[in-house]
């Protein structure tokens, strides 16, 4: 089941998809499924992006409720792109890597480091 979590680009909290289930929206990428459904079927490129987001948008609604208008938006909502909860605010951190929250400025908390080591 995707995670509610805050995402940074759209300022709000919403469904993030785990690898599992940004799988099943996008099986073989988006642009790949755009050349595919071009060479099946002959569209142009503007109606094969229309037809192929409809289908990820409609896969992304039906595995966790959410309503997304723009389908280039689920590229991000995907949990693997996202850091730990910040210690302080609770966000996610922007990436995997990042050292601190750009939300709140807090650094990473080093415990989750010697963790990870261990």
């Amino acid at each position: 089941m995707a995670t509610t979590m805050y995402c940074w680009r759209c300022k709000i909290d919403l469904p993030i998809l785990t690898e599992e289930e940004y799988r099943q929206v996008f099986p073989t990428g988006f642009m790949e499924q755009i050349r595919d459904y071009r060479e099946k079927t002959g569209a142009d490129l503007r109606q094969a992006q229309a037809v192929v987001g409809e289908q990820a948008l409609a896969t992304y609604e039906r595995i966790t409720g959410f309503r997304e208008a723009n389908p280039f938006a689920l590229y991000h909502h995907r949990l693997s792109l996202y850091g730990p909860p910040c210690s302080e605010c609770g966000k996610p951190l922007r990436t995997p890597a990042a050292n601190y929250c750009a939300a709140c400025s807090a650094p990473r908390a080093r415990s989750e480091d010697a963790n990870s080591q261990s």
